[in-house]
């Protein structure tokens, strides 16, 4: 007999953070929606600016991405399994797609632009999704030869390989930063070779070895110029001392001005639409450094609440997956779950200048169209497993749970 409800404590706390999010794009995207109305007004397609253009739209990508996670949350995860495949090629194909019909954005050929669809779509982050669907699959499907080298490292390492080419050639080097972590992951929740696993580690540390050097170039002569400079000049001004980094400028502009958003609120706060650094100071704050407005306004408590609510995602994930009949579930739970988790503390990490500057959005919070929308999708399917854990196993849990809270009281 399986549970006949999805887990509700995760799905109200995501829609919680969904409704958070939507308070603080509110907050932070004033200026940014003045700044992009005011270029529309000048251009004649439309009458006067306003300040609310990046919260109708995020309302929308809100009201779309509910309504994708009510249907597809009722279909079983065995359909997922069923058409891993598909999912995958699908994922491929836009990748492909994105290198002909590219939207640029400076330098990075990241969007596709559908003319009758008034917002891009950004094909890697539905290959985070695709890529779970297909390896929760197929480490299944062979799940004997986890311990080969021939028959089952080689296929699992051209499909990494041929996603990070496809990847590459956008450039969009910060989703290969969560692709590779998460393939470790799952090597390793799976239980193959553990020999393999130090033999996957040696290659990319060596091909991240190789990136680094090809891109240092001499900035005064441009010599050795090409498109891996960003990469390392953005490692370079991370290891770079800041006070040092701040006085020559070489420190990026992003990373000063959202340490300067923490630093100066970090156990104090200016309350809900205070901020002072989302006026230009720090820019384009509705996607990565959203984080620090949030620390800016609501102090240590509400960035201690927000992180605590990633932790508490991670808990019921691991839980559905612990609790999951299928391999396939289990696979896929502790997966979506892991993907969550990751994007959002490198954000944070971003944020905090612990980690060099990326491109990767805080899940169910930043102002994103294609995040949002695929973060749905890997919701959808982890509430849809929840739907079918171990009943009895589960309800032990519960019942040895209660048993030590009632033990606990009674000691106190």
């Amino acid at each position: 007999m399986s549970q006949k409800s999805v887990d509700y404590p995760l799905f109200f706390t995501v829609l919680l953070m969904i409704i958070f999010g939507m308070i603080m794009i509110s907050s932070v995207s004033v200026w940014w929606s003045f700044r992009v109305t005011s270029a529309q007004a000048a251009a004649w397609y439309i009458s006067e600016a306003y300040n609310h253009f990046y919260v109708i739209r995020n309302i929308i990508h809100v009201l779309v991405s509910l309504c994708l996670l009510w249907v597809l949350v009722k279909v079983k995860y065995s359909v997922y399994e069923k058409y891993s495949k598909h999912i995958f090629w699908l994922a491929i194909v836009l990748l492909i797609v994105v290198l002909i019909l590219w939207e640029a954005y400076k330098w990075a050929r990241w969007w596709i632009a559908i003319p009758w669809i008034p917002f891009n779509i950004q094909p890697t982050e539905f290959l985070k999704f695709a890529l779970i669907v297909y390896l929760a699959a197929f480490f299944k499907q062979y799940k004997q030869y986890l311990q080969s080298f021939s028959q089952w490292f080689i296929p699992f390492s051209l499909v990494i390989l041929s996603i990070l080419i496809l990847v590459w050639a956008q450039p969009d080097f910060w989703t290969i930063l969560v692709v590779i972590p998460l393939s470790f992951i799952m090597f390793f929740y799976a239980w193959a070779n553990i020999k393999h696993l130090w033999l996957m580690f040696i290659v990319w540390v060596s091909i991240a070895g190789w990136v680094y050097l090809a891109g240092d170039y001499d900035p005064e002569t441009g010599k050795n110029l090409n498109s891996l400079w960003y990469i390392t000049n953005r490692i370079d001004n991370f290891l770079a001392d800041n006070q040092e980094a701040i006085a020559n400028k070489t420190i990026n502009y992003q990373t000063e001005q959202a340490l300067v958003a923490i630093g100066s609120w970090w156990f104090n706060w200016l309350w809900f639409w205070g901020s002072v650094q989302k006026f230009w100071y720090l820019p384009e704050v509705q996607w990565d450094f959203i984080f620090s407005v949030i620390v800016e306004e609501l102090g240590f408590i509400g960035a201690f609440i927000l992180v605590n609510m990633y932790l508490y995602i991670g808990y019921r994930g691991v839980l559905i997956a612990r609790y999951s009949k299928d391999l396939f579930a289990k696979y896929a739970a502790i997966w979506v779950t892991t993907w969550i988790l990751l994007q959002a503390f490198i954000n944070i990490w971003v944020n905090l200048n612990i980690v060099p500057l990326t491109g990767i959005t805080l899940p169910f919070i930043s102002y994103w169209w294609s995040s949002l929308l695929s973060l749905s999708f890997g919701l959808a399917l982890l509430l849809s497993i929840s739907r079918d854990r171990d009943p009895e196993n589960y309800k032990k849990k519960m019942r040895r749970k209660k048993y030590f809270s009632i033990k606990k009281s009674l000691w106190l």
